[in-house]
């Protein structure tokens, strides 16, 4: 049975194949029903967007092919209608896959849910032959590029200057040979920037580098920021819905510090009387310290679910709550701008923010950063749920000061500001662990050790 992970279906392309994808759109498509489609670089995404527009056709959908787009233009695109992005995003080249966007907003469980059943029960409905969907080509990059010029100004410009917000601010960007080239600089210079594109010829082989940004991938780019004299430095995965800074030294910037300046502006630039930031559970206390200090409150959801959260907090709030902003390490929602995760929104966003602080120092320095580590512990997979449910109470009773948090796994919280999450991945035998404290060594090797315990104590 296929099975749709925390972004759609991913995988090799031994299984992710144009006979998937042809399933996947005769299951999602309907009479009536009017698509986008698009794909990112990958060599095999020509076919697999030909097969998936043939599947939604059938079954009586029209379709307007896209072409080559970021993943954050084709949700764009799907506003008012239904989307398919073909892209395996940050994987490497022989992967691709499939994501599914309503109105804008990916697919919720209840929707993938739905698509895997009538995958299971081979019940895709096929259209009378009269029935057919239509295709037709659509343009949507300048739009997209203009749209997301215009939120910067509106969002973070200066209303009694008339110059561009990132005026004087000089961006290099690494597209990583992905289709992050095709706005990213573009729309960084339409509000004023000097920017050096590198890695900036789509290539869906990623020669340059990995398709996912790292320290260590970014290292070329990092020397590169080193030896010139940037004021920003800003790189994409393969798709260009995530996005990572560096400092003009070359520095990568922690995610969740990023992360903690960005919510702490629209929180603080709201209006509303209960702005709310919407979070996973892996995401720093840096955060919620800078969106409190900003007059906002920050609420948690599972990883690859901040669409459901931004609903859930929407559909709990009364008339004074605002979800400001949506953000998970390396991946943000602009909510004002849209309801998909958009890394040129945010790439555009910091420069603007970086723009106003005048330095990248100056922007990071109000947010506490305390050591952070992460580490994987081998479990099973069907051991999971119930070394998860011993560490329900283990780990409570190993730190009784903590405060206790179980919705996502088990996340601690100490007074201090420091915490630690542990949880089952998703997609490998491992249990996670994260950690931020100015004792992180300590913390995680104590939490490594109950979770070993469990662990063992599940495999007699």
């Amino acid at each position: 049975m296929t099975s749709f992970g925390t972004a759609g279906i991913r995988g090799p392309v031994e299984e992710v194949t144009p006979s998937l994808a042809l399933s996947v759109g005769q299951a999602a498509g309907e009479p009536g029903a009017t698509f986008v489609v698009g794909r990112d670089g990958r060599e095999t995404g020509p076919a697999l967007a030909a097969a998936m527009e043939a599947g939604l056709e059938s079954a009586g959908a029209d379709v307007y092919r896209l072409g080559q787009v970021p993943t954050p233009a084709l949700a764009f695109a799907s506003r008012g209608r239904q989307g398919v992005m073909i892209t395996a995003s940050h994987n490497p080249p022989e992967d691709n896959g499939i994501k599914l966007f309503t109105d804008g907003v990916e697919y919720d469980r209840d929707a993938e849910r739905a698509i895997e059943d009538r995958l299971a029960s081979d019940a895709s409905d096929r259209a009378r032959w009269d029935e057919w969907g239509r295709s037709d080509r659509l343009r949507i990059l300048d739009r997209y590029r203009d749209a997301v010029a215009a939120y910067v100004r509106r969002e973070f410009g200066d209303s009694e200057d008339d110059r561009d917000p990132l005026a004087g601010l000089s961006v290099a960007v690494d597209c990583g040979t992905g289709v992050g080239a095709l706005a990213t600089p573009q729309v960084l210079e339409a509000l004023g920037a000097e920017v050096v594109a590198v890695n900036a010829t789509v290539d869906g082989h990623f020669p340059a580098r990995e398709s996912k940004p790292t320290p260590e991938t970014l290292s070329e780019f990092a020397a590169f920021l080193a030896d010139a004299s940037f004021d920003l430095g800003l790189a994409h995965d393969g798709d260009a819905d995530r996005l990572v800074v560096l400092g003009p030294d070359g520095e990568v910037i922690h995610e969740d510090t990023v992360l903690a300046v960005v919510a702490a502006h629209y929180a603080a630039a709201s209006d509303a009387g209960d702005p709310v930031v919407v979070t996973t559970p892996n995401a720093s206390a840096r955060i919620d310290e800078r969106v409190r200090a900003a007059g906002g409150r920050v609420e948690r959801v599972r990883l690859g679910s901040l669409h459901e959260g931004i609903a859930r907090e929407r559909r709990e709030g009364d008339d004074s709550t605002e979800v400001v902003f949506a953000a998970e390490p390396w991946k943000h929602i602009h909510t004002a701008f849209g309801g998909w995760i958009d890394g040129i929104a945010s790439a555009a966003a910091v420069a603007a923010l970086v723009a106003d602080a005048g330095s990248t120092d100056a922007l990071r320095a109000p947010v506490t950063e305390r050591p952070y580590r992460k580490l994987s512990v081998d479990c099973p997979d069907p051991a999971k749920d119930e070394v998860m449910t011993a560490l329900e109470t283990d780990l409570p009773d190993a730190f009784p000061d903590a405060t206790v948090d179980t919705d996502y796994g088990v996340r601690l919280e100490f007074n201090d500001a420091s915490w630690v999450l542990v949880r089952p991945s998703g997609t490998e035998p491992y249990v996670r662990i994260y950690a931020e404290s100015d004792d992180v060594d300590d913390l995680v090797e104590h939490t490594r050790s109950l979770v070993e315990r469990a662990v063992d104590r599940s495999n007699p």
